[in-house]
C-alpha cells in the first residue's frame, strides 16, 4: 500500500506547479528518500523542502539538515515548518502562493469536491475509527460501502459498510467491549454524515478481518488502492 501511495504521488507531481517534499526533522536520511528525490528530476514544479516537526528538535539540527539535503537537490525554498504549532505554516503557504499561476475556475464556486458522496462517506467513517482507536489501529483500516440506499420520501439515506482490518486482535480494538466503540464510531461518523448529506442517516458498520491486506494486490485493488505512479518504486 505504501508503494502504491507513494507512486500515486510521485505520478501526480509530475505535473504539478509546485511539489512539496516533506520530512520529518526527527528521522535521518534514508534509501527510500534518496529514491524519491531522483523522481523530482522529472517534474516541472518548482520543488520545496518542507520540514515538518521542528518543534521537536533544537534549532542548531536544522542547518546540518538543509545543508545534507541541498546537496541532493536544488530545492527551490526550504522552509521549516511544525503542523501541531503552526510556526512556519504561513510562510509555507504564501511561498506557494508565489509560485501558483492564476487561472480560470475548473469547478463551479459551490462544488467542494469531485468525490462520490459514496467515496466521502467511506472516508468519514475510517477517520473515526482511527480517531477512536488511533494507537491500536494506525494505518490497516479500510472501508467499503455495502450499500447507499436514498429513501426521499422518508428523508432518510441507508448506509451500510464494512470495516476492513488486517488482525482479530484489530478487530477487537475497533468492535471494542461490549461493542461500545464501534457504536460510538458509528453515532459519530452517522453525525457528520448527517451534516454532509443534509438529511436522516440510518448507518450500521461491520468488521470484516482480512489478513495482511495491505500487502496484497487483489485485495488493494478491490479496496481502492489502485496502481498508480512509477514502476520503479519499490
Amino acid at each position: 500500500m505504501n508503494r502504491r501511495m507513494l507512486g500515486t504521488a510521485v505520478a501526480s507531481g509530475r505535473d504539478g506547479d509546485v511539489l512539496l517534499f516533506m520530512i520529518d526533522a526527527q528521522s535521518p536520511l534514508g534509501e527510500k528518500d534518496r529514491e524519491i528525490i531522483q523522481f523530482l528530476q522529472e517534474s516541472k514544479g518548482v520543488p520545496f523542502l518542507v520540514i515538518n516537526k521542528i518543534d521537536l528538535v533544537k534549532k542548531e539540527m536544522l542547518l546540518p539538515i538543509i545543508d545534507r539535503y541541498r546537496r541532493l537537490h536544488p530545492f527551490e525554498k526550504i522552509i521549516p515548518i511544525s503542523a501541531v504549532t503552526g510556526e512556519g505554516v504561513d510562510i509555507l503557504l504564501d511561498e506557494i502562493l508565489n509560485y501558483v499561476p492564476e487561472s480560470p475556475p475548473y469547478f463551479p464556486e459551490d462544488m467542494m469536491t469531485d468525490q462520490t458522496e459514496r467515496f466521502l462517506v467511506s472516508e468519514i467513517i475510517r477517520e473515526n475509527v482511527i480517531r477512536q482507536s488511533y494507537q491500536e489501529v494506525p494505518y490497516s483500516t479500510a472501508v467499503t460501502i455495502e450499500e447507499f440506499k436514498e429513501t426521499p420520501e422518508r428523508n432518510l439515506v441507508v448506509i451500510r459498510g464494512t470495516i476492513h482490518v488486517e488482525r482479530d486482535s484489530q478487530k477487537k480494538i475497533v468492535i471494542g467491549k461490549g461493542g461500545q466503540r464501534l457504536k460510538k464510531i458509528g453515532e459519530e461518523a452517522r453525525k457528520e454524515i448527517q451534516d454532509l448529506l443534509g438529511t436522516r442517516i440510518f448507518l450500521e458498520l461491520w468488521v470484516n478481518v482480512e489478513k495482511k491486506w495491505t500487502h496484497d494486490p487483489r485485495a488493494l485493488d478491490r479496496l481502492g488502492y489502485s496502481t498508480a505512479g512509477p514502476s520503479k518504486l519499490r
